[in-house]
C-alpha cells in the first residue's frame, strides 16, 4: 500500500506541473494585445539577437514548440508567441533568445548538455534495439547472461537521457532567470507590474524540465527494478 501511495504520488507531480504551467502560459496570453506597441514575441527576438550581435541567429515559426536549435541557431517560436503580443509572447521569445547568448558565449553547461543530447539519441536508438534484440540473443545463444548484458546496456542508454534532463534543468533556468529576466527588467520592455508576472511565467518554462526529470528518473527505476529480480 505503501508503495502505492509513493506512486500516486510520483504521477502527481509528474503530471501536475503539465497542467499548471498550461494554465499560466493561457492566463497571461490575455489581454493579446498588451505589448502591440512594442511589436511581436517574434519581433522582439530578433530585436534582441540584433542587440546582443547575434544576427547570423535567425528567428521563425514552428509548430514544434518555443525552442532554440543550436544547430540550425534559429530560435524558433510557435505561431501564438511568435506574432502574438502578449506577455507570454514577450516573455517566452526572451527566454529562447536567452539560449542562443548561452550558444554563443560557448557556456559550458549549454555545450555540455548538447554534447549530451546527440550521446542520448544515439543510446536510446541503441538501447531500443538491445530491448528488442535481447530475447532473440538467448533463444540463439542459449545464455542467458547475454540477454542480461544486453538488457544493462539498454538500461545504461537510457540513463543517458535521464542525465539530459537532469542537466537541461540548471540551462534553462540560467536562460530564464539570468538572461530573460535582466534583459526585460533592465531594458524596460515590460510594462509597470508585469515583471512579476514574467518570473512566473519563466517559473513555469522550467517547471516542465522537473516533470520530464521526473519521470526519466521514474523510468529508469521500473527498469532497474525489473532488472533486480
Amino acid at each position: 500500500m505503501l508503495w502505492l501511495i509513493l506512486g500516486l504520488l510520483l504521477l502527481v507531480a509528474i503530471v501536475a506541473p503539465g497542467f499548471w504551467v498550461r494554465r499560466v502560459l493561457q492566463k497571461y496570453s490575455e489581454p493579446a494585445d498588451r505589448y502591440r506597441e512594442q511589436g511581436t514575441g517574434g519581433a522582439l527576438a530578433r530585436h534582441l539577437l540584433d542587440r546582443f550581435e547575434l544576427s547570423g541567429v535567425g528567428v521563425e515559426a514552428t509548430e514544434m514548440g518555443d525552442h532554440y536549435d543550436p544547430q540550425a541557431r534559429k530560435v524558433r517560436l510557435s505561431p501564438a508567441n511568435y506574432s502574438g503580443h502578449s506577455l507570454t509572447a514577450v516573455t517566452v521569445a526572451t527566454h529562447e533568445v536567452g539560449h542562443a547568448i548561452q550558444h554563443a558565449r560557448g557556456e559550458v553547461l549549454f555545450d555540455y548538455r548538447q554534447r549530451l543530447v546527440r550521446a542520448a539519441m544515439t543510446g536510446e536508438r541503441l538501447g531500443s534495439v538491445m530491448l528488442l534484440t535481447a530475447p532473440i540473443l538467448v533463444l540463439l545463444t542459449k545464455l542467458p547472461q547475454a540477454g542480461l548484458l544486453m538488457l544493462l546496456l539498454a538500461v545504461g542508454s537510457m540513463a543517458l537521457g535521464t542525465l539530459v534532463h537532469l542537466v537541461t534543468l540548471p540551462v534553462e533556468l540560467d536562460a530564464g532567470f539570468n538572461k530573460a529576466l535582466p534583459i526585460l527588467e533592465d531594458g524596460n520592455y515590460l510594462r509597470s507590474g508585469d515583471l512579476p508576472h514574467a518570473r512566473r511565467i519563466l517559473k513555469a518554462a522550467a517547471l516542465t524540465y522537473v516533470a520530464g526529470s521526473l519521470a526519466s528518473l521514474l523510468n529508469l527505476g521500473r527498469w532497474l527494478v525489473i532488472l533486480r529480480r
